[in-house]
């Protein structure tokens, strides 16, 4: 397929506005794969200059001092950089960019739509929606322009199982999707070098977003329940400094690190350093049905869980981390210490799912049915 014809000369563009140029799926799986296998790509997303990447072309989009600039303001900027483009096929991330995808279509260009979440249940969770009754109407307008969304664009590709019940059961059986999941990319974390660590403390290990729904103040408050035998590294961008500043604040801070920021390589480096994965999320609809792609990162480098007791999760990933209350910092506390004090029982748990990553639960699989689709699609 990499030397076919039709994926040398057509011409792709993905479109963002909310995450960064070098995302970790939108980036370093899906367009640099799309790159690899001979398309000519560009990614229009926030960045500070134009230049090309591993064979994929940044267009720089300006970026907006807040959520409301970047929805209204920006759309139409968006929009022109995209036709500029002139591309074969055009793929978006965002669902505030839904509007622009359908003028797309309109115009008559081929449109794909990336879901990342499940935007219809998370609304009800944002914050800065004041008023229930807002949320209320604000699900109910997007739930409309979802639905002429799902009935006008070439096709949708899904990153999780559990959003193909949602599409099902809330636009009638819905069909034209592909799920393609966000596993890890195993050639990265082999090429990653383990960080040189200054001490020899355990690190209870998490990197992603750190909000209060993905229960960041919980962890922090288990480190005070096991008074320094362990130290929780937090690597992620938060998602206010007023809630960063709630965390500083909160007792058990003091036997936590934040490391940052950091790109995908550097994590897996700090990663195959640490002792212990944790993922504790709160079960909201978004999370009880996801699959976190940490998950499968800890599994490869070989790290035991602590993961929140969702009946999904214990279903799969019940050979390889024990579970706790996502709202209960003692009961988290205690899942740590059992491993703390468990070494061999934590070593089989770290190594039980490794093989399945190698071997089904990663980016070389699933990058697979990426290229196919665009494949079909283009035909």
């Amino acid at each position: 397929m990499k030397n076919g014809q039709k994926s040398q000369h057509a011409k792709v563009c993905h479109l963002t506005s909310a995450h960064s140029a070098f995302d970790d799926r939108l980036f370093c799986k899906e367009v640099k794969t799309l790159a690899d296998e001979g398309y000519s790509v560009s990614l229009i997303a926030p960045h500070d200059k134009r230049e090309t990447v591993n064979g994929v072309k940044i267009v720089p989009l300006p970026k907006h001092r807040n959520r409301f600039q970047r929805m209204i303001g920006g759309q139409l900027r968006l929009l022109s950089l995209a036709l500029k483009e002139k591309a074969d096929l055009y793929h978006f991330h965002d669902p505030d960019i839904i509007p622009i995808g359908l003028v797309l279509k309109l115009l008559g260009n081929k449109v794909i739509y990336d879901v990342h979440e499940l935007v219809y249940y998370s609304i009800a969770d944002k914050q800065w929606i004041k008023s229930g009754v807002l949320r209320k109407c604000v699900q109910f307008v997007y739930f409309l322009m979802e639905k002429l969304a799902t009935k006008s664009f070439d096709r949708l590709v899904l990153a999780e199982d559990g959003y193909e019940e949602y599409f099902c059961q809330k636009h009638r059986r819905f069909t034209r999707y592909t799920i393609v999941r966000n596993f890890p990319v195993i050639e990265m974390i082999n090429e990653a070098k383990p960080f040189v660590q200054k001490h020899n403390k355990v690190i209870v290990f998490y990197a992603g977003g750190l909000s209060r729904v993905r229960g960041i103040k919980e962890l922090i408050a288990s480190m005070s329940h096991l008074e320094g035998k362990a130290e929780l590294h937090l690597l992620g961008k938060w998602e206010s400094e007023a809630f960063q500043e709630e965390c500083i604040k909160t007792k058990g801070y003091d036997y936590t690190k934040y490391v940052g920021y950091l790109p995908l390589s550097e994590v897996y480096s700090r990663m195959k350093t640490a002792q212990i994965g944790i993922s504790i999320l709160y079960p909201i609809k978004n999370y009880v049905t996801s699959l976190p792609v940490k998950a499968y990162e800890y599994i490869f480098c070989g790290l035991p869980m602590v993961m929140s007791n969702f009946p999904l999760w214990e279903k799969i990933f019940g050979q390889c981390a024990l579970f706790a209350d996502p709202y209960n910092p003692e009961e988290i506390a205690e899942r740590i210490q059992f491993l703390i004090e468990n070494p061999e029982k934590a070593r089989q748990l770290g190594e039980s799912g490794k093989k399945l990553v190698e071997e089904k639960y990663n980016w070389e699989t699933e990058g697979k049915k990426l290229v196919d689709l665009y494949e079909k699609v283009l035909e």
